[in-house]
């Protein structure tokens, strides 16, 4: 077992512990009670319930902008994992603690997605490319690890989307023909901007990006046949890279002439400068992309969407690209 499973089993034992104590704390409203762990999840089932949004009771965990991989409940949020008719989530490594909290759930009716196991034989491994750091558990561990950021493709938003409309016309049959219409109106709006995406990337000058920084975007490049190397892979818990890592990311900017190096949202960019400074040039830009795991309450209230961000992506991607 590694360092990350151990972690989450104790937290999960010690809210596990005080949760036998705590009875009836969370009070029935006689609402639909939907948990999602992460934002996209959220914003998908906000789409597919539309007007109805209202009449549910929907949380979104992760709202603070936690990273899913360090993301811990609090007893809070176990007590309405516990009540909830729906509970959503993504079903990697970083979920560990999920089996605890199903265990301690009062509602044995409860209707639960693993996203993960809802897309199938479509879950990738996690894939250590050339000149990548792998961490030193994953080198020891004999099972495969899973890349986690499914969300990140859009053809896999539709699948998720299909199942998300599944539970709720399964929980409030009396609404299920306005979800079935909301998911076809939301599923266009996915396929649309997918179809951008094959499009402006058919016709990129560059097929491969360069990240200084963990690569949390294999399900999306894997899409659009786009290569890549990057320091880290998308799990990786490492800020710091190596001489060698650097070196070899800088002499593939070299090789392949590029003028991006990217990164993801909240990275301090020491990585992606560090490369550059070692590129033979030295002139090239940093660009950031958006992995859509750690979006926080007052970006949510400002209005932040899963296809606003994922088109904020292609501005990104088109203009360094093209």
């Amino acid at each position: 077992m590694n360092l990350k499973k151990i972690i989450a089993a104790a937290a999960c034992f010690t809210i596990a512990a005080s949760l036998s104590g705590c009875g009836n704390i969370k009070k029935d409203s006689g609402k639909l009670s939907i948990v999602c762990t992460i934002f996209p999840e959220y914003d998908w089932t906000r789409e597919i319930l539309g007007s109805h949004a209202e009449d549910v009771e929907l949380t979104y965990l992760l709202n603070s902008g936690a990273d899913l991989h360090n993301f811990q409940p609090t007893a809070d949020d176990m007590i309405t994992i516990s009540d909830c008719d729906i509970f959503i989530y993504v079903g990697g490594e970083s979920d560990g603690w999920v089996d605890d909290a199903l265990s301690e759930a009062k509602n044995k009716d409860m209707k639960v997605i693993d996203l993960m196991d809802v897309i199938g034989d479509s879950v990738k491994e996690e894939e250590v490319v050339e000149g990548m750091e792998a961490e030193e558990e994953e080198e020891e561990e004999e099972e495969p690890e899973y890349d986690e950021h499914i969300w990140l493709s859009l053809r896999n938003a539709g699948t998720c989307c299909r199942a998300i409309t599944d539970a709720l016309c399964e929980k409030d049959k009396n609404n299920a023909d306005s979800y079935r219409k909301n998911l076809e109106s939301y599923l266009g709006q996915l396929d649309e901007l997918d179809g951008q995406f094959t499009e402006m990337i058919g016709s990129a000058k560059t097929d491969t990006l360069i990240f200084g920084d963990r690569f949390p975007f294999r399900y999306f490049t894997d899409d659009y046949g786009l290569k890549y190397y990057a320091a880290f892979v998308g799990c990786s818990a490492e800020t710091e890279a190596s001489f060698s890592t650097i070196a070899f990311l800088a002499e593939k900017a070299d090789e392949l002439g590029a003028e991006t190096i990217f990164t993801i949202e909240g990275s301090d960019k020491s990585i992606a400068r560090s490369v550059i400074e070692s590129t033979s040039s030295g002139d090239i830009e940093i660009a950031e992309l958006d992995s859509v795991q750690s979006v926080s309450d007052d970006k949510v209230k400002s209005g932040a969407t899963y296809i606003d961000i994922m088109k904020s992506n292609y501005d990104v991607l088109k203009e360094a690209l093209n």
